[in-house]
């Protein structure tokens, strides 16, 4: 049991290097997602493994909690980068707003 813990060990910590690298180096801000995605699905794996190891289940509702974090990232990103690219841009503070109303028609 423990020669498979330690390779368990090897293979998450090798795949978490590569995904923090992917982070790092993106190119895009998709790959990062990808990336980052993999990293937390790691970390989900690896208190799963611990739990199996130590054979309890105290950490289900902290699994629940990072995978709901990871479903929320990604499709808050996927909205963002679907986003056209002119509305990406957020004005800064005391702009103007040319499409904002002011309450008078416009023809």
């Amino acid at each position: 049991m423990t020669a498979l813990l330690w390779i368990a060990g090897v293979l998450f910590s090798a795949t978490a290097l590569l995904a923090i690298l992917r982070v790092i180096r993106g190119p895009s801000i998709v790959d990062r997602i990808i990336a980052s995605d993999v990293l937390l699905t790691t970390l989900i794996l690896v208190v799963g493994a611990e739990m199996v190891a130590n054979q309890h289940t105290r950490t289900i509702p902290l699994m629940v909690v990072m995978a709901a974090t990871a479903i929320l990232g990604t499709v808050a990103v996927a909205r963002f980068v679907t986003r056209p690219e002119d509305t990406r841009a957020v004005p800064a503070l005391g702009a103007e707003n040319p499409t904002a109303s002011t309450g008078e028609e416009t023809s």
